[in-house]
């Protein structure tokens, strides 16, 4: 058939678990085919410092830092390729994948690695000042924020958690809840509401992430008062939640009921035998990028063993 490829292992996704699984696959003399999918190095490049990931005493830009990954994943002999996995078909081995809805790859393994995307609230000021003190992650830039006040967007059980760790290092803590009531859990609201330094703004909505080159307020509107005001912030954090990049694995791969990969607990097995999942497709606890490294070497080593145990 035409613009047809048979590959040992195929990679989709590019983050720091596709590298990985690339860096841990090529090692192993898979041949490993990596493409890159829509966003090349995954949510890092939309990060700017990354200070808590190991061997970068200094810290390291998140652009710079996906760079290195590719170039040690190429070193080592992956084929790192722009594209787009469109559609697939899991029936049987080998596997179909097509890229860019042209190309078709056959492989006899797949690891996905196609992460998850934050939901941002969609106004032009928070993407223009997104990693100058706008951020979808607590946990990687509250840091940067020690001492300051800043003000985080959601009502759930993760926007609660990062609201507590964001009151731990930071002087106060602005939360903005569109309705009169919060959907995180009792025991996280109970927590939230106990933390001194968290201000709960409820009914409230962002009509305008303030600044120029960084972060310096947040304007919100109150729906009941309808009362417009400022609150200088110097972050602002969006916790609405994160969609996996799956879409395309539907009716192939078992998915929780928010699109999640499922894999077999301390594997990257999913429901689809010879194919492996590592990452934030997989991963809504943690959603960092050591664990996301981490899941791309298991898948790898679990993608050797399948084909070993296979005799390919």
């Amino acid at each position: 058939m035409e613009n047809t490829e048979r590959v040992q292992c195929l990679i989709i996704g590019s983050g720091p678990a596709g590298y990985t699984a690339a860096i841990y696959a090529a090692r192993a003399n898979l041949k490993p085919v990596l493409y890159q999918g829509i966003q090349p190095g995954g949510q890092l490049t939309i990060t700017t410092e990354v200070e808590n990931y190991p061997g970068y005493p200094d810290g390291i830009q998140g652009p710079e830092m996906m760079m290195d990954f590719e170039k040690q994943a190429s070193r080592m002999g992956a084929d790192v390729r722009y594209g787009l996995a469109t559609k697939v078909d899991f029936m049987e081995p080998p596997y179909k994948v097509w890229i860019d809805e042209g190309k078709l790859i056959l492989a006899d393994t797949v690891i996905i690695s196609t992460g998850a995307s934050a939901k941002w609230l969609g106004i032009e000021s928070e993407q223009r000042l997104n990693g100058y003190g706008v951020s979808a992650c607590a946990v990687c830039d509250g840091f940067f924020f020690k001492g300051k006040e800043v003000a985080i967007v959601g009502a759930g059980d993760t926007a609660a958690e990062e609201a507590l760790y964001l009151s731990k290092i930071c002087s106060k803590v602005h939360m903005l809840i569109r309705r009169d009531q919060m959907r995180a859990s009792k025991i996280m609201q109970d927590r939230v509401f106990k933390a001194p330094n968290i201000e709960i703004h409820w009914n409230s909505s962002t009509v305008e992430v303030l600044g120029d080159t960084k972060v310096h307020g947040v304007k919100i509107q109150n729906h009941k008062t309808e009362d417009i005001s400022d609150i200088p912030v110097s972050a602002f954090f969006v916790a609405i939640g994160h969609e996996p990049n799956s879409a395309i694995f539907k009716g192939w791969i078992e998915m929780d009921e928010t699109g999640y990969l499922v894999t077999i607990p301390g594997t990257s097995k999913t429901s689809v035998d010879g194919v492996f999942a590592a990452g934030d497709v997989q991963d809504k606890h943690y959603r960092q990028a050591v664990t996301a490294a981490g899941s791309g070497c298991m898948a790898a080593l679990d993608a050797e063993r399948y084909l070993m145990m296979k005799g390919i």
